[in-house]
Formats: C-alpha cells, structure tokens, sequence
C-alpha cells in the first residue's frame, strides 16, 4: 500500500513526519498544499484530509492520519522493522521516552515556537520582532535547557541511549532556532549543545532540511 504524505515545505510539523519517515527509509509521495493559495481551507481538504484545515496529513492505504506526532508514532510502530528503530519495546524505556515526547509537546515546542515566530518568521514576512517577547520566552528557554542539561549527562537522548522520537520530535523548531541569536542558550550547555548537533546532522534531518533550498 501506498504511502502519501499532504503537506508543505518548510511547515515545522510536515518536516517532523518526514523525518520519520526517512528514518525508517521508507518510499512515500509528497503531495505539496499551497498554503498560500488555501488550499488546506478548501472543502475538499477539510472533507476528505484534516478537518481543522492543517498539514501533514498522511495516508497508508484506507488510513488516513493528521496530527504529525501522531503520525510518527505509526509509522515508528507500523513499521518496526524497517530503518531506524524509532521507538523502545521495554515498558520502563517506552515509559521514560513518552515523558520526553510530552515534554517537548507541552514545553519546548510552544516556547521554541513563540521564539521562532519573532526572530525568523516576523522579518520574512516584513514584520517587526517585538524584542520585549523574545526576552520573555528566552527566559523560560532557559530553565527548560537546564533540565535538558541534566537529562543528557544521564543519557546521550532524551529517551535514553538511542536516537527515537522523543529526539526527532524537536528536530523542526529547533533547526529553525539553531540560525538565530538563541542559539547561544543551547551552546552556553555542553551536553544540549551535542545533542543537538548530534540529531541536527542525522542524514535523514539533513534530507528533510535541504527541501527548504530546491
């Protein structure tokens, strides 16, 4: 069966489903949605795709997913076999690995977003970066690299001691980040700083990222 991903170069949460799916090096078609163009408001794509009118959505056969963290988890499950093992078999490893998902979830992705929002995507598109926001969402930054600080000198990932969607999870905003001022957060933290580059250089996020110059 076919597998078909929806979505848009350059959407932090299309790029988080792909990685996955190159992970496990697996063959799918890539069905650009022109944002721009609405294409994700259309009647068709909220009848037939995602019913909030967002990207990814991603089909195997009769199955159609949406929601890009739900859509690494089956593929990371629906094909166990294939690439790289994305995800732990052992209860308590399973159970340590879903803490960090949620945390990058809850946590670091809102405030990574907000940053991201700000300082890359408000000059692209002619905006100005409101700096008192930045200071204010660099400080939360700060505490949460600490807790990551001290997860990685136990661990080399989040989830333990292999690569798996706790990790790749982060890959999108903080590619995004990685260019900007904020970067100095994650460098003044050795271990986040290696991890970071670690999972950064993983050929599979290096196929994804050079989507964004074609």
């Amino acid at each position: 069966m076919a597998l078909k991903v929806h979505g848009t170069v350059g959407s932090p949460a299309t790029f988080r489903a792909l990685a996955a799916l190159y992970e496990k090096d697996l063959d799918f078609e890539f069905i650009p949605v022109n944002l721009s163009a609405k294409e994700h408001k259309s009647l068709q794509f909220l009848a037939h795709n995602n019913p909030f009118g967002q990207v990814p959505v991603f089909e195997h056969g009769d199955l159609k997913l949406f929601e890009s963290r739900a859509i690494t988890k089956y593929v990371a499950e629906a094909f166990a076999d294939k690439g790289t093992s994305l995800i732990h078999k052992d209860p308590k490893k399973s159970a340590i690995q879903t803490v960090w998902t949620e945390v990058e979830a809850q946590k670091f992705d809102p405030t990574v977003a907000k940053l991201g929002w700000e300082i890359v995507f408000k000059p692209m598109f002619g905006m100005t970066t409101d700096e008192a926001v930045v200071a204010e969402f660099e400080k939360k930054l700060e505490p949460m690299l600490d807790v990551y600080e001290k997860r990685l000198t136990e661990s080399k990932y989040l989830g333990g001691d292999s690569f798996t969607l706790a990790d790749l999870h982060h890959l999108p905003t903080l590619h995004g980040i990685m260019g900007t001022k904020v970067k100095r957060l994650f460098d003044a933290r050795p271990h986040v700083s290696a991890w970071a580059s670690d999972i950064l250089s993983r050929p599979a996020w290096v196929k994804v990222a050079s989507m964004l110059t074609k």
